[in-house]
Parts: C-alpha cells; structure tokens; sequence
C-alpha cells in the first residue's frame, strides 16, 4: 500500500445506518494508527531505470518527513527520488500517496498512472489508486484497479476492504460481505474491519451476525463511540427503545460532542412510557442549544426579495423520497402545488430511489440529489437557491439534517410529518400539526417552534390499497372477535403487551394478530409478556411483514386494529379505517401519542379514543362487545373517509399554501 504512510482501510459514510453519520469520519482517522504499514518489496534494478540506491535513500527521508506530518517536505524528496529514478514505481507510488492525502487528487492520480505504465499489475500500485477512485465516486474504474490488486496479491486485506466498499456502493452487499469477510480472515484484529462487515451485517438484517461483529469491534476497541451507537441502533431494530439507549448513552458519555447521538436518543424516547413531556421537552431543548452553538447561523443576507404577495421558493428537505410513510403523503402536496404561487425545490438526503422517489422528483421544480454533501455544503446550496421557506421532513428520525437549519439557509424554516415533536432548535419558527394531535394550551409550551395548526388535519391520506373491502367481518365467519396489530415492533412495549393480554382475557376466544415483528428475539419477548398475563399461545399469532399487495389481505384477517402507546399509528391507522377496521387508541402527554386519535375524531370516531391509556382496556373490552358496530363500520368507514376532509388533497393543499403565505408575510412584516 505504501511506504512512509499508515496503511488503513477505507472508511465511507454508510448510507443506511443514521447513528453513526456524524462521526463516522473520525471513526476512520482514530482507526489510522491502529493499523501496520505495508512496505512493498523494491524491485529488482532493471536497465534505464536511473539511480535507484539514490531515490530510495531519498524516499527513506520521505517516509520519515511524511510519518512526522511534514508531507510538504515528503513530497519534495518523492519528486527528487522520481527524478532520480523515472521508471522506479516505488518513488511514484509514495509521491501519489502523500499527494491524496495532501488533497491533490489529480497529482495523486498522475503517479499512480505512472505506476501503473511501469508496472501494469502492481498491486500497491492499483489498490492506491483504486483507493483514490473509490473517494472520488469512480466505482467501475476502482472496481478494476482493485481487482487487478487482487489478481497480483490475493491475501491483500486492505485491497479487499476497498472491494467490499465498492460492492456496497453498488447494492451488492451480500458479495460485499464475502470479501470484508476475507479480509478478516487476514486480519482477525483489524477493529475497522469488524466495523464495516457490522453495517453491512445491518443492511441485510442479519441482526444477531451484525452484533455479534460490532461486539468484536467492542472487544478490541473498548471506548470506541460510534460502534456503541450501531448497537443501540442493533437493539432499536430488534425492537427495543429501551435496552437501545444504554449504549447509545454510553456512546454520548464518550462522544459528548456528537449530536447525531443526541438526535438518536430523542428519537427512542418517544418510546418509552416513563418519559415525561416535560422531560422529553428539556431534552430536546438542551439538544437544540447544543447545536447552534456549534452551528450558528452563517448567513447575513437572503437573497429573495421581501414582498408579500410574490411567488415563494418552498424547499423540502427529506431522506425520505421513496417508499416510505413520508412520501406516500407528500406525493399529494407536491402533485398538487399551486405553481404559479409556489416554487418547488426538493433537496433529498437519503440514499434509497425507487418509483416513488421518481414521481417526487419529476413533479419538483428543482430536484437536488444532496446525499453526499454535508451540513455546511446543503445549507450554501439553499442560501444560493434563494429559498424562502425551508421545511424540514426528517426531524430526529433517520439521517436527520437539523445541522442545516441550525445554519439558517432560509429566512422561514419549518417541520412537518416526519417527527410529531418539537426539534429543539430556536431557529426552526414553525411546526406544522392540527389542533386536535396538538392542542395550543397544552402542546405550545412544550415546542421551540410555534405551532401552526392546520384547519383539519396534519395529514392527507391517499389510500395505496386498491383491494375492495370484505363484504362480512371475520367475527361473523369466525364466531369471536379478532384483534391486529400494525405498528412498527419498536412501539410494542412490554406495558402493551400486558393491556394485551388483560384485554384477551376479558373477551372470551378472542384472538391476537402480531404482525411485522421480523426479529426473532423480539417475538420471543412479547411471547414471555402475554404468556407470563395468562394468555396461552394459540390465542396470539406472528405474522411476518408482506408486500403491500398483500397487505389488504392481512387487514382483512382482523375486526379491530390495536394502536400503540405512547408512540400511536399514523399511516398504519389511516390503512386499517380505509379496509374497514376499526382502530382503538389511547391519548397522552406528547404529540405521538394523539396521532391516531386525531385521525378518529376528525371522522366521528370518539368513542374508539381512551381518554387516557388506563382507560385503554376498558374502551377495547366495550367496543368488541359491540358486535353490530363492528359489523356495521366495515362497510361505511371507507366511504366516510373518502367524504371526510383527511383525503381531499386539494383542499389541505390549499390550507398548507395558506399557512406557508401566513409565514411569509409575518416574516416581510
């Protein structure tokens, strides 16, 4: 790999794991002088080839000027020994080291070119320069050059972290897997080795493998922050918000400063009961002042005029743009804009594209693929597009970008849908919610933000689900009522497990269905909590995630839907009324835990709302007493929906218009 510099692997951002975003590139400069320098061999003198005792005498001083961090003065000595030495592959090979990590990306490819003219199958020489293809997004050309590294050395551990890069680059993760693998089997010891096979462990979820790698990393690397985050981030996708936070706390004890641990563990504690508003709402603000004191704004002029009544740039930003809740209620907004009034700009963050992502981006005046930029890069980019108002649709959920708006691209910044609480920042002016998710007097106070409710709903749901409903309820085929759950398995507590099991038991031959719950571990939990309440198992069944054209069928399976607390439903409340399930909820302190209740009582419904979640079990145990009800809702709540303002997209996105106009003229005021 090189003579005179640190051999290390290549450390990129993974683009799926959020934890670990913030401080993954400190994670590989830590790793530099864990590990051994590799040395090519010298070549054997051949003819024409110069002074070659010369040039190596001067690349021993490079290397020494180099490993003292005086690469200026390696570079010299590198150029003299190539002088020396034209056709010597080790003088240009050190000299394109220290010019990549000096920042000379083109000067570094110019050697290893030279290299390579020398030696075509040089393997320190194709893997150095796959290496600086690799950074620079050239993944065929790297992909080559570190196979020809690979031809001319197989057991090249280095080379072959750099293949998995580039496999996974290209969504080849399980060939990715095979050769970070190899490269372990090289060196065992290598704690960045085990770190990247972790995530990619992850991406495939294989759970248990990927712990199983991220605790090696632990072992070898005890203090190391970010692996303790990817393992809260291991338990939080088994299902588990509160065995996630201890090492992700751990991680913030260790890395105080890294507010991507912070934003996480925000994020979790929406999940747990215990938490109070009031708490959850310190939290957020003790983050909030954290980080614009390490981002404050960087912008003292906009660039868009102040009238009033002019057409706005609006400009969304999200990691979502895909097949994901968010944008199945974004598509109406951005179908729907008023254009002679509203520019659209998209900034989207995330790494995933697919159909949805392709719609968002053909119906966006302006589409900007920012994934790759950081903070500072993405909020220059706004400033310059001159946006006027900047709205947030990401929040403290996955691959948050709350560093931008800490920076203030924009002279009106607001949240909305992605995360039904505040952000913590004084700098975000608005939250966009409806009154009854978020009522004034009790919410307000618990947000930076100011909250702007809109007429009917935060939400406008577009139903995806073209099967028709079942024409009878499963209790008239069955004879006993049965119950489904829908939500994510984080939001199944062991306390909602036991509201499940007391509600069981107190509807004879009533039955449970758990869907989505593809940890085997987490089963095995809500398993021990139902059975530990009485419950035997052939009252309950796991059913695994199905695809969403199978998705009707599932709803169909079950007479009333089960929503979660604290953390409620929102699309998955919006699915089950429009298959004509009807959902039980509860309302709490926060604002997740009034979503599906804000989706009842906006269609009439507010007999399926507890007032409080110890209420939960007696509302459910009343409600599947009410065997004509049941019957009856099947047929009439999807035309209710239908006639109810929570789908008329044109309107609620005229309500939004109206609330972005009313931001924007408080702004000129």
């Amino acid at each position: 790999m090189v003579c005179g510099a640190a051999a290390e692997l290549i450390y990129h951002r993974p683009v799926h794991i959020d934890p670990t975003s913030a401080g993954f590139e400190d994670f590989a400069d830590m790793l530099k002088n864990l590990l051994n320098r590799i040395r090519p061999i010298p070549p054997v003198k051949a003819p024409g080839t110069g002074d070659i005792a010369a040039a190596d005498e001067l690349i021993v001083e490079g290397n020494r000027q180099e490993d003292a961090g005086n690469g200026r003065q390696a570079e010299a000595l590198y150029r003299a020994a190539a002088a020396k030495a034209p056709h010597h592959a080790r003088a240009h090979l050190n000299l394109g080291i220290v010019l990549a990590a000096l920042g000379d990306t083109e000067g570094a490819a110019k050697a290893y070119e030279a290299v390579l003219s020398i030696d075509p199958h040089h393997p320190f020489g194709n893997y150095n320069f796959a290496r600086l293809a690799f950074l620079r997004g050239e993944m065929q050309q790297a992909e080559t050059l570190v196979r020809e590294a690979l031809r001319a050395k197989p057991e090249f551990p280095e080379a072959l972290v750099v293949l998995a890069n580039v496999l996974d680059s290209f969504d080849k993760i399980e060939p990715a897997v095979h050769a970070m693998e190899a490269a372990l089997r090289l060196q065992p010891d290598n704690a960045g080795g085990w770190f990247n096979l972790s995530l990619l462990l992850l991406k495939l979820k294989r759970l248990d493998a990927s712990e199983a790698a991220v605790k090696r990393v632990l072992d070898l690397d005890p203090k190391n922050a970010v692996a303790l985050a990817v393992l809260g981030r291991l338990w939080r996708d088994h299902g588990f918000a509160t065995q996630a936070l201890e090492p992700l706390r751990e991680a913030i004890l260790r890395d105080p400063a890294n507010l991507s641990f912070r934003s996480q563990e925000l994020l979790l504690l929406n999940f747990e009961e215990e938490v109070q508003a009031t708490d959850l709402f310190r939290r957020h603000v003790e983050f909030g002042a954290q980080m614009e004191q390490a981002l404050p704004p960087r912008f003292d002029r906009f660039l868009g005029s102040d009238e009033a009544d002019r057409r706005l740039r609006v400009g969304y930003v999200s990691c979502d743009f895909c097949l994901h809740p968010v944008s199945l209620f974004f598509l109406p907004v951005i179908e729907r804009h008023d254009r002679t009034t509203f520019e659209i700009f998209c900034y989207s963050t995330g790494p995933s594209s697919d159909q949805i992502t392709r719609r968002v981006r053909d119906r966006s005046d302006r589409w900007i693929d920012a994934e790759a930029m950081t903070d500072s890069q993405l909020a220059d980019a706004i400033h310059a597009d001159a946006i006027d108002i900047l709205v947030d649709l990401t929040g403290h959920t996955n691959l948050s970008r709350l560093g931008v708006f800490s920076q203030r691209p924009a002279p009106v910044q607001a949240t909305w849908l992605g995360y039904l609480n505040t952000t913590g920042l004084a700098r975000m002016n608005y939250r966009l919610s409806d009154r009854r998710s978020d009522p004034a007097e009790s919410s307000q106070p618990f947000h930076t933000e100011r909250l702007v409710p809109l007429p009917n709903s935060q939400w406008c749901y577009r139903p995806f689900l073209e099967s028709t409903v079942s024409p009878t309820a499963p209790l008239e085929r069955n004879g006993y009522v049965t119950f489904g759950s829908f939500n994510d398995s984080l939001k199944l507590t062991p306390a909602m497990c036991h509201r499940w099991a007391r509600l069981l038991s107190r509807v004879p031959q009533s039955r449970l269905i758990i869907a989505n719950l593809g940890s085997e571990r987490k089963k095995a939990a809500v398993r021990l909590e139902m059975t530990n309440g009485g419950i035997s198992e052939d009252r309950f069944e796991f059913v695994p995630r199905v695809d969403l054209d199978k998705y009707p069928d599932l709803l169909s399976t079950v007479d009333i839907s089960l929503d979660t607390f604290p953390y409620g439903g929102g699309t998955t409340t919006f699915d089950a009324l429009w298959m004509g399930v009807p959902v039980i909820t509860a309302v709490g302190d926060i604002p997740v835990s009034r979503s599906a209740a804000s989706i009842l009582v906006a269609l009439g419904l507010d007999d399926w709302v507890a007032p409080s979640i110890d209420d939960f079990v007696d509302v459910a145990v009343a409600r599947a007493s009410d065997h004509q009800a049941i019957v009856s809702l099947r047929q009439s709540l999807r035309p209710r929906l239908k006639a109810s303002p929570l789908t008329d997209e044109v309107q609620f996105v005229r309500d939004l218009e109206a609330a972005y106009r009313d931001m924007w003229t408080a702004y000129c005021k």
